[in-house]
């Protein structure tokens, strides 16, 4: 939602998929509102059923941009450093 309003964007993205977006969040807000008691899985519905709208109009925002890609990350890997990282033992 923040992304489609960003006033540095405003020009990259078209008034009808602002809107379809904005509608999608307005409607998923609303539902999750009424439906605090919901169960696990239809929250993880309701969640996909707003990244099959927004998913697509935010990349086509980002890379229109030409900025990161949709997940804000560069294609670049880590750099430097040994490779082995900490090791994370599972305390009972």
């Amino acid at each position: 939602k923040s992304a489609v309003e960003d006033e540095g964007l405003k020009g990259k993205i078209s008034e009808a998929d602002k809107k379809k977006v904005l509608d999608k969040c307005q409607e998923v807000i609303s539902w999750l509102d009424a439906n605090t008691l919901a169960e696990k899985d239809e929250f993880e519905h309701k969640r996909k059923e707003l990244e099959q709208v927004c998913n697509p109009i935010i990349s086509r925002l980002y890379q229109g941009a030409g900025g990161p890609g949709a997940g804000g990350f560069g294609a670049q890997g880590p750099k430097g450093g040994s490779g082995s990282g900490p090791t994370i033992e599972e305390v009972d």
